[in-house]
């Protein structure tokens, strides 16, 4: 007889973003719903982890990273955004920023307390807020700008609440935070102890002009965030699982007590390659705005005559699309039909609200060469 184990997370099955990249393997189709690349980092980034891989680079890394890395870290954040952080006490490089969110949230969260989140939510932030006693409250994005309304946020404030998690540019819907928007957020937690956590891995990614607005800017708010980026999204290397975390030295202190028995350090040689590339080519990062901006240009351009409407996409790559003159059916169920018969895999927004809000909208990603994003556009233009 096996053991009854009650489940901590009743409601959580296969991510969806498993779900689907199986079944556009199983049919054959275009896989535009897990985001990630079809293309490669630049060579000289694999010759550099060779290297350190040769020169024996290959036990444990230190807890918080290796140096060179936290100090690249360091100098990209004090040129971008005039933000100073100690490169010994608050800097941490994470197994992914996944790993860097849910640590935050096991620092901090206690069972009891209430976490803010912003509805559609990326999939990870409420397991890790449950797994660790707490209590998700969901603040709405509505269509199509899916920015904040800070009054229903004041309205879900209460003694109980220890962080707030955001996200910009925000995955799924592409919406990227102004500065009054930081400025609201701020307001709103002063004069509390509510943490801040604030997921920016596409923060590289911003499209027509617009400038990422980063919590560790905004002097009041650093004084209270945890602030989460990722190599993996900048330098399209998703399977190495590298991102970091800044924090001030009191957050960061308590942020290392639960890393070190979470994943204890990271890739050791890929560390060393990532930092000696971030300062061989500094411009990579910059330049990556452009480079996904002309993709989702082309990938617009692609559906502009099909029966697919666009939402706006300011930064992300990721682009949402209402299919209601299309189907009536589920997004899911949409979603599925999409990839069996049409051979274009896609991911149904409904997945990101708690109780599966469904707006007939899903979420095509498209870090994709363009062969494969015109290849996709032909199949998108034909349902």
């Amino acid at each position: 007889m096996h053991p009854v184990l009650p489940s901590k997370l009743p409601q959580v099955g296969t991510t969806i973003f498993t779900v689907m990249s199986k079944l556009a393997a199983d049919c054959g189709a275009i896989n535009l719903s897990q985001g990630f690349p079809d293309f490669s980092a630049p060579q000289r980034l694999f010759d550099l982890v060779t290297r350190h891989i040769a020169a024996g680079r290959n036990q444990y890394a230190p807890l918080p990273g290796v140096a060179p890395l936290r100090e690249a870290i360091a100098e990209k954040v004090a040129s971008l955004y005039a933000a100073v952080y100690d490169v010994e006490h608050e800097i941490t490089v994470t197994a992914g920023a996944t790993q860097a969110i849910f640590t935050a949230i096991a620092a901090c969260v206690r069972p009891g307390d209430e976490v803010i989140v912003f509805s559609p939510v990326y999939d990870s932030y409420v397991p890790g807020i449950e797994l660790n006693g707490g209590k998700a409250l969901h603040a709405s994005l509505q269509t199509p700008a899916y920015l904040p309304d800070w009054d229903e946020v004041r309205g879900l404030v209460s003694p109980r609440t220890r962080m707030i998690i955001v996200n910009s540019p925000h995955n799924p819907s592409g919406a990227v935070w102004s500065a009054d928007d930081l400025e609201k957020l701020a307001a709103l937690v002063r004069g509390t102890d509510i943490i801040v956590v604030s997921d920016e891995v596409y923060e590289h990614i911003v499209f027509d002009g617009v400038r990422h607005r980063s919590l560790a800017a905004h002097a009041e708010l650093r004084s209270r965030s945890f602030v989460v980026s990722s190599f993996g999204k900048t330098y399209h290397v998703t399977g190495w699982k590298i991102a970091y975390c800044l924090a001030p030295r009191e957050l960061m202190a308590e942020f290392r007590k639960a890393h070190q028995f979470v994943v204890f350090a990271v890739n050791h040689p890929m560390q060393l390659a990532l930092a000696d590339f971030m300062r061989e080519q500094p411009r990579f990062a910059l330049d990556l705005a452009v480079f996904y901006q002309a993709k989702r240009d082309f990938f617009r351009r692609q559906l502009a005559d099909s029966r697919f409407e666009l939402l706006p996409c300011r930064g992300t790559y990721f682009q949402l699309a209402r299919y209601a003159a299309i189907s009536d059916e589920p997004d899911t169920a949409f979603s599925q039909r999409l990839t069996r018969e049409h051979g274009v895999a896609a991911i149904p927004v409904s997945v990101f609200y708690p109780q599966g809000d469904d707006h007939r909208i899903v979420r095509f990603c498209f870090a994709k060469g363009e062969e494969t994003l015109a290849a996709a556009g032909e199949r998108l233009r034909a349902v």
